[in-house]
């Protein structure tokens, strides 16, 4: 494969793009609706279910008037044992109630996630740790290892004794460990529930699983309880992934995986029974807090049994708490139960909702004596342990309020206000719903805060909250001096500094962006008078705050960070304020004035970029705009106008620092030259475009962070190529000179030693050149003659388009060879597919030699079995697929010689 000569686009693939698109086309299919009416009641029909046996074949079928033997536990249970419950909740027959369309629309969307707007656990677990610490020793139970002797028992125990063992005789307690000891054991229990998993040693861990879930009925150390919280809810999380994944790995069948969005009636019998098993070993434990955890882990595994195994396994699980005795272990249960259902179910919020209703009516148990006398005990103080709850709460609310209507706000705060304003909900509540929403009731959440009870969460936390909403969103104009009046009379009432500074930042920030120079003098006076004892700064600057405000910071170091801080801010301020203006600012049909404009601009702007960058769009969108009214068809005025609207986008971007948006406005403003038939300036940002590519570094920064530049030069090389098909060759500069420069660029260019992305390039080079063979391009632009008008199918032409992809070609097989060493196998095989398919989209596969590369391609992709089975499935069934449509009958052939090699 590395060394036999190929000549990729002498056999090239002739394409008709109209009659491809037209097969592409979906088809349309007339509707014969009969009787179906969407207002119609649904009928549903009673149906025989089937049972399995333990095989996981299908039994005879059931009939409803069969008898069989009363069983005594059963009797006295009435039915409702939590064996039985599963069983009948694995019947998705009968079981199911009729359907109606909001319930069809939900079950559609049960695999939905939630979006990137939504803030997850992962990012506030760490400072969950961080603030929940304690000096105090811990206890924690341990299981005993487990021996040969042992594991051979547990084979002929049943699923009852198993747990049971757990329970009884094979734990032991260590006590008097410090915090770090403490989270280094429940690290060992993690690694050995992944030790034991992968040993296939299930029931160990399932041992482990439920040890640890029942750590978190213990509040001894009470202020720890949140980070015991997260540290076990890891564990917790690993054994729901290892568990759903061990299933899903059992519904492969003949090498084809499930898809995402898959359906329970294409699980197979077997994947269902094991997944039955586990719900019915939890289901055996026999201490509440345990099961509940262990189930709420697995919650998703009901999508193998049932479409309504979640929404119906929710609610069960909701009441499950109420059992729970403790509010702040039941709390966090809730939580957990939150965290599952966002993750699994989104849209069930009536579930999510409940839950958090069920902890409100509970509410009052945090001040009755059961939690006092604890408190008593662990000498803890009210604000602390009041605390202790916000993690919780905050992430109920925040799973409740995301995409809710601000109706759902409105029941909030009235059901807030029933509970006598409590100040750890309010808070909960401003910290979780959108800011627009809080801040159009502001005036409403400070009457709230006002009648608040103090004791055990201080106000000034309550209008801090407040602070940072309105930092988001604006209140109603006329409320907004009532607003800070009401605030800064609390905080400027804060004795200890820290509290006031904490609270007092968030509002100099509203004030500066709603009041006038006299207020934000009168914040930063106050500011001053809380944070310097002795005043000094109001007697020495009487009229101007700010400046004794910065000297408080007497650290050089500190001071020049602070000034820093200042100056880009207001820098920043000043970038969208000229943006802002520029846009604003229009010259109607006086094009000339507006260019006038936009050059004047430019020198005021000089050092802003990111005005500069609007300057430059504003102005090819000018072109544009020129092109569209003259229909493009230039006069000699209107060409000479846009010829000097090109000069000005290239004459500015060279002043830009960011070298990916000099690439990006080059290429832009080289299709806005080429539109307004430019070609002469097209060819010259095209140019300065290729020789700006070398200069492109390693790391660029993103965001404030340093990442690698690969990514970003590949997807801006996919681009030109594609522009580069229309733009004509210049009569001076030889063939493909454009093409043939920016392939040498690619070539001289240091790619990282790991990276496959030149080869990616190359491959994309081959699109771009088999485009270039044919007749008449995929697309052009209006009154541009391309390459396809100019040479016309000229035999000079594609001759050296065919060298050129035979030096591709062999650039592309040299570095597959390069990844023959046992570390880089795994890329290998993706770029092998990868060149397998460019081919198959674009050679003429009747050709031997093309067809006998692709076929090596093919098997070098599973040679060492690292193909991804899903992908080569697929592609063998698009092969087969095409080679049922006219002239591609040759594909029937290739089909015969692509094997799927199994991964043994």
């Amino acid at each position: 494969i590395y060394t036999f000569p190929y000549c990729f686009l002498r056999h090239a693939r002739s394409r008709n793009y109209v009659s491809e698109s037209e097969v592409c086309k979906l088809e349309s299919m007339p509707l014969d609706f009969g009787d179906y009416h969407p207002l119609k009641p649904i009928t549903v029909t009673e149906s025989k279910t089937k049972k399995m046996n333990r095989k996981g074949s299908t039994s005879s079928t059931s009939s409803s008037s069969s008898s069989s033997m009363m069983d005594p536990l059963s009797s006295v249970l009435d039915g409702t044992d939590p064996l039985s419950l599963f069983a009948a909740a694995a019947d998705p027959v009968t079981t199911a109630p009729p359907m109606d369309g909001a319930r069809r629309k939900r079950d559609k969307d049960e695999s939905s996630a939630v979006g990137s707007d939504f803030e997850p656990w992962s990012s506030k677990r760490g400072e969950i740790l961080a603030r929940y610490t304690t000096t105090e020793k811990l206890s924690i139970v341990s299981g005993k290892a487990t021996t040969t002797g042992s594991a051979v028992s547990e084979k002929v125990r049943t699923r009852l004794e198993e747990l049971d063992d757990l329970e009884e005789g094979s734990q032991k307690e260590l006590l008097n460990l410090t915090q770090q000891d403490y989270m280094n054991r429940i690290e060992e229990l993690n690694q050995s529930l992944k030790d034991a998993w992968s040993s296939d040693q299930k029931v160990k861990a399932l041992k482990i699983v439920i040890q640890c879930s029942k750590l978190l009925s213990d509040t001894t150390v009470i202020q720890f309880y949140p980070s015991k919280f997260v540290l076990i809810t890891d564990i917790l999380d690993t054994f729901g992934k290892l568990v759903y994944e061990r299933i899903l790995s059992m519904c492969v069948d003949n090498r084809v995986s499930l898809p995402d969005n898959f359906s329970p009636e294409s699980v197979n019998d077997t994947a269902k029974e094991t997944c039955l098993n586990w719900f019915f070993k939890i289901a055996s434990i026999r201490e509440l807090i345990p099961r509940f955890y262990v189930e709420a882990a697995i919650l998703k595994c009901n999508k193998f049994l049932s479409k309504t195994g979640i929404s119906e396994c929710l609610p069960r699980l909701t009441s499950m708490i109420r059992g729970i005795g403790d509010p702040l272990v039941a709390v966090y249960a809730r939580a957990y139960l939150c965290r599952v259902g966002m993750e699994v179910a989104p849209q069930l919020k009536e579930s999510l909702n409940k839950n958090f209703f069920d902890f409100l009516l509970t509410f009052k148990q945090i001040h009755g004596d059961t939690v006092q006398n604890q408190l008593v005990v662990q000498c803890v103080e009210i604000p602390l342990y009041l605390t202790l709850y916000s993690p919780a709460i905050d992430w109920i609310l925040q799973c409740i309020a995301y995409h809710a209507p601000d109706v759902l706000l409105t029941e909030m705060m009235e059901r807030c206000k029933k509970l006598g304003n409590n100040a750890l909900l309010l808070n909960s509540v401003m910290s979780a719903f959108r800011a627009e929403f809080i801040a159009a009731r502001s005036m409403d959440f400070i009457g709230m805060i006002k009648e608040c009870d103090e004791s055990g969460f201080p106000k000034h936390l309550l209008f801090r909250s407040l602070g940072l909403n309105l930092a988001l969103a604006d209140p109603p104009e006329n409320d907004r001096l009532q607003i800070l009046n009401e605030a800064w009379k609390v905080i400027t009432k804060l004795k200890n500094p820290q509290d006031y500074i904490n609270c007092a930042e968030v509002w100099v920030e509203y004030t500066c962006r709603h009041f006038t120079k006299r207020e934000v003098n009168t914040v930063l006076a106050d500011v001053i008078k809380h944070m310097t004892p002795d005043r000094a700064f109001e007697d020495a600057y009487p009229q101007e705050k700010f400046l004794p405000f910065l000297d408080m910071f007497q650290k050089e170091s500190v001071r020049v960070e602070v000034c820093k801080c200042i100056m880009e801010s207001f820098i920043k301020w000043l970038e969208d304020l000229g943006t802002f203006y520029l846009s604003q600012v229009s010259f109607g049909r006086d094009f000339e004035q507006q260019l006038s404009f936009y050059v004047e601009a430019r020198s005021m702007f000089c050092n802003l970029e990111p005005v500069l960058v609007q300057l430059i769009h504003s102005v090819n969108q000018l072109a544009m705009e020129t092109r569209r009214v003259m229909k493009g068809n230039h006069s000699r005025k209107t060409a000479a106008f846009v010829r000097a609207c090109v000069a000005f986008c290239f004459i500015t971007i060279p002043s830009l620092s960011s070298i990916f948006t000099r690439l990006n406005l080059y290429l832009h403003s080289g299709q806005v030259a080429l539109a307004n038939q430019c070609l002469s300036q097209a060819d010259a940002f095209f140019k300065a475009a290729v020789s700006l590519v070398p200069e492109v570094p390693k790391m660029i920064s993103v965001d404030g962070k340093m990442r690698p530049s690969d990514a970003f030069l590949l997807e801006f090389l996919c681009n030109f190529f594609s522009t580069l098909l229309v733009v004509p060759d210049h009569p001076e500069q030889g063939v493909l000179f454009l093409v043939r420069g920016l392939l040498n660029v690619i070539q001289d260019y240091t790619w990282e030693d790991n990276s496959d992305d030149k080869v990616r390039i190359y491959t994309n080079v081959l699109h771009l050149l088999s485009a270039m063979t044919q007749e008449a391009y995929i697309y052009h632009v209006d009154k541009v003659d391309s390459n396809d008008a100019l040479y016309g199918g000229d035999s000079k032409f594609l001759a050296e388009i065919n060298k050129l992809s035979e030096t591709v070609v062999s650039q592309i097989l040299d570095h597959l060879k390069t990844l023959g060493k046992e570390e880089s196998l795994k890329r290998q095989s993706q770029l092998a597919l990868y060149f397998f398919n460019t081919i198959l989209a674009h050679g003429d596969l009747r050709n031997n030699r093309l067809n006998q590369l692709s076929v090596n391609l093919w098997n070098l992709a599973q040679k060492h079995g690292f193909a991804d089975t899903k992908t080569m499935v697929k592609t063998l069934e698009y092969i087969k697929r095409r080679s049922k449509q006219p002239e591609m009958s040759h594909f029937t052939e290739l089909a015969l010689r692509l094997p799927l090699q199994s991964r043994t």
